[in-house]
């Protein structure tokens, strides 16, 4: 779930849901139209309240289509090791996706090493001091869902400026990546 929030008086508060993914195995009887009207009333109506949700929400509902195959049958490997040491150790953020055992193909692994990326770029560029890069996806979705970035006051342009220039400059579609 990806939620816009202001700040206020150093609060954070949350003003709206902006995306909603969901993508959840289920029977092979299930149609997928089923599985995203059951996700509609069973989920999202149970757990996110109505009034974050507005006519802009963008719901990405089984986006990769049927998932009948999951578990060690669709997705198989030695994963979870060392997540913060092959990162950051502690000293930024992480989405929590391990790097080991994965293939290139998973974002978790392939969209870190990009946002590393932007982020040695735009302060070799001398945009920043320091920056933090954030990137969401959802699965069967080509465009990242949302790109943000935080430079703990150390640019003269706005955040606004350097997105812009991040999207002029980076590719970050999970298929470009990996190129």
């Amino acid at each position: 779930v990806t939620v816009k929030y202001i700040q206020q008086n150093g609060a954070v508060i949350p003003v709206r849901v902006h995306t909603i993914v969901i993508s959840v195995q289920h029977d092979e009887t299930i149609s997928l139209s089923d599985m995203q009207d059951a996700l509609r009333e069973k989920v999202i109506k149970a757990v996110v309240p109505a009034k974050y949700l507005d006519e802009k929400t963008v719901y990405h509902l089984q986006p990769s289509g049927r998932f009948v195959i999951g578990g060690p049958q669709g997705d198989a490997g030695v994963t979870g090791r060392k997540i913060i040491v092959d990162t950051y150790g502690g000293w930024g953020a992480h989405g929590g996706g391990a790097f080991s055992g994965k293939d290139y193909t998973k974002v978790d692994r392939s969209a870190a090493y990009a946002a590393r990326w932007v982020a040695k770029s735009l302060v070799h560029a001398k945009l920043c001091h320091r920056v933090l890069v954030q990137v969401s996806y959802a699965i069967g979705v080509a465009f990242p869902l949302s790109v943000s970035l935080f430079t703990y006051g150390t640019s003269e342009k706005t955040e606004k400026e350097l997105l812009e220039i991040v999207n002029k400059n980076f590719d970050l579609r999970p298929g470009v990546i990996v190129r």
